[in-house]
């Protein structure tokens, strides 16, 4: 057997751990693309590395150590991503986009079909759903990245302490204090669980959110919002909160709105759409926004727009509508 087949059985032995390391570092990083990045160099290290490693039951423990300080040595020096409602004041009164900030200021959305294990068990179908959206991964990042790695590694993938203080090259008691401190930062610890998949109820709001936007009827969207909905727009610093300046903000776009193509999606274990707006000499509906739904009480209660137009090839979708 020659060293190319050698070489591609090895690393074959790795490509089952892509989604679940994905996941990880997504929730390290908040970025699907720092995410991938990370991944792919968590497993060209591994494959290096390969040969040498005799322990092949310990193989998912060593991918996740080296992971974990593929993170650890991206986040060095790096300023915490965050959403719009973190970094500056609601707007009020004359609604401005201002400029754009850039992509790594921001907490970025990621599809579900990137971490998502082909086979799940229900239960840890809901831990991920919950543990993988937006506002949980915004919180994540306010905590020092060990304080992250702990927490992610304890909390949500269920990593015993002894193999966590392996990973970090740390002792299971400073483990245990560090994830103390994590858990008192963010008050994880008495989250709610959300259902394993989006709800009937978050169906029955996405479709309704769908033709109202396709038809744009301000009033049947305004009808689908909580009272104290807030709407973002990333990469802009402009937020708003409540139902009449959501009114405004949307009455305010009815000109453009009504030609535009929809497709809901699934992002960070909430409903979610894909906007195409046409655009061009030509008219061709362009990509627009990727917009995730977070849904409370039969009510949408924040719209989060991502205006970048990159991160629709993080969800397999075209710039154009065709």
């Amino acid at each position: 057997m020659n060293t190319t087949t050698i070489d591609r059985i090895d690393f074959g032995q790795l490509e089952p751990y892509r989604r679940e390391l994905t996941g990880y570092c997504y929730r390290m990083l908040a970025s699907p693309f720092d995410a991938e990045d990370a991944v792919q160099e968590t497993l060209v290290r591994a494959w290096r590395g390969l040969s040498r490693f005799e322990d092949r039951a310990g193989l998912r423990p060593w991918l996740y150590r080296i992971a974990t300080n593929v993170c650890l040595d991206m986040l060095k020096g790096r300023t915490r991503r965050a959403l719009p409602a973190e970094v500056a004041p609601a707007a009020t009164g004359r609604l401005v986009m201002g400029a754009p900030r850039p992509e790594a200021t921001w907490v970025q959305p990621i599809s579900d079909e990137l971490i998502a294990s082909p086979d799940p068990d229900p239960g840890d179908v809901a831990v991920s759903r919950e543990s993988i959206r937006l506002a949980f991964i915004a919180a994540l990042q306010h905590l020092v990245p060990r304080q992250r790695a702990v927490l992610i590694l304890r909390d949500v993938l269920s990593w015993r302490a002894n193999e966590v203080a392996e990973f970090l090259e740390t002792s299971e008691d400073a483990v245990n204090s560090t994830l103390r401190r994590a858990r008192s930062a963010i008050a994880v610890a008495d989250r709610d669980v959300a259902p394993a998949g989006p709800s009937e109820d978050e169906r029955e709001l996405l479709a309704s959110y769908v033709d109202a936007f396709e038809r744009y009827d301000v009033d049947a969207l305004v009808d689908l919002l909580h009272e104290d909905v807030l709407i973002a727009m990333p990469p802009f610093e402009l937020w708003i909160r409540g139902v009449a300046d959501a009114r405004e903000f949307l009455a305010s776009m009815e000109d453009e709105g009504g030609h535009d193509r929809v497709l809901p999606v699934v992002a960070n274990g909430q409903p979610a759409v894909a906007v195409w707006r046409p655009g061009g000499p030509s008219g061709t509906p362009q990509a627009y926004a990727l917009m995730v739904l977070e849904v409370a009480e039969r009510r949408i209660t924040s719209i989060h727009a991502f205006l970048d137009t990159a991160i629709f090839s993080v969800f397999g979708l075209p710039t154009t509508f065709e």
